[in-house]
């Protein structure tokens, strides 16, 4: 049997070898191996076929520069999409085993209901007085807004993407926006997660892209009056965000702000005489992969802000966000190491974030040297932002969301206004000249316009968000039942266990695992059961 098993292998290859050797035997010339001959003038569209005149060249040029920059949107939209897998890996990875189902449909759900409200409401709000998308070659459709005394405050136009709106350049820049507004939607997810019902992310959901993010997109990205401050009051060029530290981070972080503290902290988190207990995540490996993921998908995020292949900073913003995020991790993980003995991943994970986010809003004003400094900074700013927030603000965020996205959020914004070094963004928001900040040359001016921008972020996110939460609460309620929280989500919110065959203990993490031992956690020994189970149940 062996040897005419043997045989078989022999004859094939020797067939193999033959019907190679006479194909490799024919005439290479028949085709373009170098790629030389492919392309003529036939293949540029012309009245008289294979001898286009000079304006047909140049219109196929022009068509050529869109298409490379509108496939260079897509992908890179299709990236930041990508982002939401990181998201839910991550939240879930850091959240209890018997919540795992709900938090990773609550990360699909914002996906769904945010795309719906940024189509019906949200995008003409913040873009309907954008005007064209020069990098595409439109012309200016989205030329309608509401202004009072010159300054801008809203778009009123691209509804429904329909009449003039139905147009490759607007549904090109609807795709990549909508999914930039999808990250901040699903920022409130992980600071409520493990005792929020499933109906009132759906809602904040609506909330955040049809008014939330909209309204504030549009006053920094869509013309309005944060943009305009720079040509007229003289700051600078106005609010500078180049991909969304604060219209997207600050945002989206504001909101995860309010929606934590409207809704309180889980039960056990913290004890009566406010000290606060540690809930471990379920999985860490698999926020590890949540994080890499979301690192990948920023290769979207940022570079994909320049809406242009043929704008070659691409590859500057590139290398910034690589080197940002790589310091902001190596830094939280150094100083969380340095300060509790032991580096944790839940902390090294959080300084990548953190980084990333910084660099978003400088990413294509600043140099590598500058990036690194950004990312140092936010590696160590968020793991006292974490500490902070939890132990001082007494503010239960299970994922660290208002530490990454909130904190460094306005950290990037104003180190835009102190690093950028005046080599990008001549003409940005009708303002003469490149972006340059206080350590370049640039003044204050531009240092100011940041400030005011994360004020006005601070204000409008957490201002607006919190009357939001609070009075959905009262009619409908945020919370879910203390018995469901304690049973955890998935079976009273989803009806199905994420892990069916995973046999849970009563704080909600697997028995094999939890059982006969300890772990330290942020620098602290903690038991087996990482907290007790609380005296009396709140009412929900």
């Amino acid at each position: 049997m062996a040897r005419k098993l043997l045989f078989t292998v022999l004859i094939i290859i020797f067939l193999a070898i033959f019907i190679g050797g006479a194909a490799m035997a024919g005439d290479p010339a028949a085709g373009d191996p170098a790629g030389n001959a492919t392309g003529k003038a036939a293949d540029i569209s012309a009245v008289a076929a294979g001898h286009p005149t000079l304006d047909e060249v140049a219109a196929q040029v022009g068509k050529n520069k869109v298409g490379i920059n509108m496939t260079w949107m897509l992908l890179t939209g299709f990236l930041v999409f990508f982002m939401q897998a990181g998201f839910a890996l991550v939240e879930t990875g850091f959240t209890r085993a018997k919540n795992a189902a709900h938090t990773m449909t609550m990360n699909l759900m914002v996906f769904l209901v945010g795309a719906l409200g940024f189509y019906l409401v949200g995008f003409p709000l913040m873009f309907g007085n954008f005007g064209a998308v020069s990098a595409l070659g439109g012309p200016p459709i989205l030329s309608r807004g509401l202004s009072i005394g010159g300054w801008n405050i809203l778009g009123n136009s691209g509804w429904f993407l329909s009449g003039t709106a139905y147009d490759v350049t607007v549904i090109a820049l609807f795709l990549f926006q909508m999914v930039f507004m999808d990250t901040a939607a699903t920022i409130p997810t992980g600071a409520m997660a493990e005792r929020v019902k499933f109906s009132a992310v759906a809602a904040s959901t609506f909330f955040i892209s049809m008014l939330l993010y909209p309204i504030f997109g549009n006053w920094v990205w869509g013309g309005g009056w944060l943009a305009q401050i720079g040509a007229k009051l003289g700051l600078g060029h106005g609010a500078v965000d180049f991909a969304g530290s604060s219209v997207v981070h600050m945002i989206g972080g504001a909101a995860a702000l309010a929606g934590a503290v409207v809704i309180g902290p889980r039960l056990g988190k913290y004890n009566k005489d406010g000290a606060p207990n540690v809930l471990p995540g379920h999985d860490i490996p698999m926020a590890i992969l949540g994080t890499i993921i979301l690192f990948f998908g920023w290769f979207g995020f940022n570079p994909g802000s320049t809406l242009a292949a043929t704008d070659l900073r691409v590859a500057v913003v590139a290398v910034n966000t690589m080197m940002a995020g790589a310091a902001g991790g190596f830094a939280a993980m150094i100083y969380h190491w340095l300060r509790y003995g032991k580096p944790d991943p839940s902390m090294i994970a959080n300084g990548t974030l953190a980084g990333l986010v910084a660099i978003t809003a400088p990413s294509a004003f600043v140099s590598p040297v500058g990036s690194v400094i950004i990312g140092l900074i936010a590696g160590l700013l968020v793991v006292e932002a974490v500490f902070f927030i939890d132990r001082k603000l007494k503010v239960d965020d299970p994922v660290g969301a208002i530490s990454v996205h909130f904190v460094n959020g306005a950290w990037g914004i104003i180190a835009l206004g102190l690093f950028a070094d005046g080599t990008y963004g001549e003409g940005l928001n009708g303002v003469t000249g490149a972006v340059a900040g206080l350590f370049h040359g640039g003044g204050y001016g531009q240092l100011a316009a940041q400030l005011i921008t994360v004020a006005a972020a601070a204000l409008w996110g957490v201002g607006v968000s919190y009357l939001f939460f609070k009075a959905y609460h009262a009619l409908a309620g945020l919370r879910v039942k203390a018995e469901d929280e304690l049973a955890g989500l998935d079976i009273p919110e989803m009806g199905v266990f994420a892990y069916p065959e995973f046999p849970l203990n009563a704080d909600g993490y697997g028995v094999m695992g939890h059982e006969g031992g300890t772990q330290r956690v942020h620098g602290a020994i903690t038991s087996a059961r990482p907290h007790p189970l609380p005296d009396h149940l709140p009412d929900s």
